[in-house]
């Protein structure tokens, strides 16, 4: 398989292509498209040209992330910093609109923040996550890292456990760097990991919130048969999975691109054909139920010509030799958008970032064979390879802005 028999256009056809569409809804993950990943997620930067560049696509513009838009590690900070001032962002409306915590919390660009569909009781439990990960990680990291004293103990701690509001994290890459090649040793921290969050799982039920919460894997191998997000194992130049997230149930990018697209439409006709109270814990949770209600209750004429834009895609050979094991946190929003093309006659683009040259091993564009990425069989093909990285898609992302707004001028 050749990056050619996926990769359909390149980035100045679809500038043309986007530069005059009517109706159009650039739909964009954030960390490794238009961020580049690093090991400590406080280190993160944005440019103010993108943010700028996000502004100018008002109304045809919303992020869709696992990540968190408030807290001290929200990309509201980033937003803050890009622009050196953190009242210009409020006063002038330059935050990012659209979903975060994978659908749960949304935001508009003054940054107004709402969680439609989340209890309090959820919401509580959610604050004590982060010190609940803290105390399982002390009890069972020194058996697998004994040369750790009790300093370096507390700074992995620190920089392992995200502790966001809606989606607490645990992220191993730090602790990946301290043996980067040491498969077998990376492999136990992942076994550890997986241990470690099916304690809280199993927590969270003993309080009564047994289908509240559900574990996301970054980067997964898909969904085993009981629906739960399978590990990459750690390989040879390829660590696999580096974070578990404990997020809300229903809080998947799926249904987040629906909600967004029954906003689109509400702002552009003053009308929500899913209903004004849809959100990601009301809406389907399956592939063929969501894409079932979309063609049952919004008109054609009215759905969006829509852009996705992701890094997180995976595909790797089933060791049992049948078929391939697919996944990545991209994915199903990527494969949704472009069956919604399909369905409702829209030429639907999927936009692939390579997110490889940051500080996470990620799988890279740069051969074109999309070894680990896609396979010959995948049903999700991508329209538009960057293989730049986050600094070429951040480029064309604030080309193309300010080429519609001239033409809106």
């Amino acid at each position: 398989m050749t990056a050619a028999t996926l990769v359909r256009m390149d980035l100045a056809s679809l500038h043309r292509e986007l530069v005059d569409s009517p109706d159009l809804l650039i739909v964009q993950d954030l960390d490794g498209v238009c961020i580049p990943l690093v090991k400590d997620p406080l280190t993160r930067t944005l440019s103010p040209e993108y943010v700028q560049a996000a502004a100018r696509l008002r109304g045809s513009f919303a992020v869709l992330t696992n990540g968190e838009h408030e807290g001290r590690r929200g990309v509201n900070r980033l937003v803050e910093t890009a622009l050196g001032d953190s009242a210009i962002a409020r006063s002038q409306g330059l935050y990012l609109p659209g979903l975060a915590a994978g659908g749960v919390q949304f935001q508009d660009e003054f940054g107004h923040v709402t969680h439609p569909g989340v209890s309090e009781s959820e919401i509580s439990f959610l604050a004590s996550v982060p010190e609940r990960m803290k105390a399982l990680m002390s009890s069972m990291l020194p058996a697998l890292m004994p040369e750790l004293n009790d300093e370096q103990l507390a700074v992995e701690l620190e920089l392992a456990v995200l502790d966001t509001q809606l989606s607490p994290t645990i992220n191993l890459n730090h602790l990946f760097s301290r043996t980067p090649d040491d498969v077998a040793h990376q492999r136990r921290l992942q076994s550890m990991l997986e241990s470690l969050m099916q304690q809280l799982m199993a927590m969270a039920v003993a309080e009564g919130l047994q289908d509240s919460f559900f574990l996301h894997v970054a980067p997964n191998l898909g969904r085993d048969s009981l629906g739960h997000e399978r590990l990459k194992p750690a390989e040879q130049g390829n660590v696999g999975s580096t974070d578990i997230q404990f997020m809300l149930r229903g809080a998947i990018k799926e249904a987040g691109l629906l909600v967004l697209i029954n906003r689109h439409i509400q702002a552009r006709t003053g009308t929500a054909p899913l209903g004004e109270e849809f959100n990601v814990r009301t809406a389907p949770h399956d592939h063929a139920s969501l894409l079932a209600l979309c063609k049952q209750r919004i008109p054609v004429d009215q759905m969006p010509h829509l852009v996705g834009v992701g890094d997180t895609v995976t595909s790797t050979i089933n060791p049992s030799g049948d078929g391939w094991l697919r996944g990545g946190s991209d994915r199903g929003f990527l494969t949704l958008l472009q069956e919604l093309g399909c369905s409702f006659g829209r030429p639907n683009r999927v936009v692939l970032v390579d997110s490889s040259a940051g500080e996470v091993d990620r799988p890279s564009l740069a051969d074109g064979s999309l070894a680990g990425i896609s396979d010959p069989e995948d049903p999700l093909h991508f329209d538009v390879c960057i293989p730049g990285g986050p600094e070429a898609y951040v480029n064309w992302f604030s080309g193309l802005s300010k080429s519609r707004s001239e033409l809106t001028a």
